[in-house]
């Protein structure tokens, strides 16, 4: 418990213009500046083209990795997936979406340490890795962390503004907070 509470800090205190953070091509950085202004339709547009932008790691064979762990996660074969996932990170560990991905497959196993870890290296690699800001939200609330999950939601309403399932999950932390501090 003690790595994980340090897990947590480390992710939440980190500066996002401090990490070291991967290169994104100026496509991916343009998509995020029309993503934070975009009203809801025109943003769940950009969300899928970011999100095709995240999934090139460069190497046909990382990709593969990818998909293969992909197909395995969707088929519920999550011990497969890990495998895929973490062979991608081990060959591609400066690859932010291997990382995020084999977060989502630790979810799924309920190994929320080893998930926050590895979503805590996407977001070094990535800090505006929106899915990964919302993945951590959910684990920190799943958790009974609420102050947390709380900066965890705003902090991917500061990427993408229009994020319905964070701006829902803000108002239900801030609506549940009453005599805490959020």
């Amino acid at each position: 418990m003690r790595i994980l509470k340090c897990v947590v800090a480390a992710l939440l205190l980190t500066d996002p213009a401090l990490a070291v953070a991967q290169e994104q091509s100026d496509a991916a950085r343009d998509l995020l500046q029309q993503l934070h202004e975009a009203d809801p339709s025109e943003a769940r547009k950009v969300e899928r083209e970011i999100a095709l932008d995240w999934l090139r790691s460069g190497s046909p064979a990382m990709d593969l990795l990818l998909t293969r762990g992909q197909d395995a996660l969707e088929a519920g074969e999550i011990d497969t997936a890990v495998g895929h996932f973490s062979a991608l990170v081990d060959h591609a560990p400066e690859f932010a979406e291997g990382w995020h991905r084999r977060a989502t497959a630790y979810y799924r196993q309920e190994e929320f340490g080893l998930a926050l870890s590895d979503l805590g290296r996407t977001l070094t690699l990535n800090p505006d890795h929106f899915n990964a800001l919302f993945g951590l939200a959910v684990i920190l609330e799943t958790l009974d962390r609420p102050e947390a999950a709380y900066r965890a939601y705003t902090r991917v309403l500061d990427v993408y503004p229009t994020h319905e399932r964070a701006l829902e999950a803000e108002d239900r932390l801030r609506a549940s907070a009453t005599g805490r501090r959020i």
